[in-house]
């Protein structure tokens, strides 16, 4: 399962003052410089910061999804484990039949 777009609670403050500064330095340089070659150049660099900052949000919440899937795994093989040490088998109800 793909992880959505970031959403505004998935970005640190850290990852929003970087969007908001490069997105400020791109407009000022397209003042300063005026519209030609190196606007796109400055468009570039904005949009790899931005692009960098939604791939590391991705993966944070990726890692999140990952530690509660892992989290679940570890609870269900320790009920295994105690089962199997309690003399119980698993697969099996405390009655008797099968799950």
């Amino acid at each position: 399962m793909t992880p959505m777009i970031p959403s505004r609670q998935t970005l640190d403050f850290g990852s929003r003052f970087v969007i908001v500064a490069t997105l400020v330095l791109f407009v000022a340089a397209l003042f300063v410089k005026g519209p030609g070659h190196d606007l796109l150049l400055e468009a570039g660099v904005f949009l790899v910061s931005v692009k960098l900052i939604i791939m590391a949000a991705r993966h944070d919440v990726s890692d999140k999804d990952m530690k509660q899937r892992l989290d679940r795994l570890e609870e269900t093989l320790r009920d295994v484990r105690e089962r199997l040490v309690s003399g119980g088998r698993p697969g099996r109800d405390e009655a008797g039949g099968s799950r």
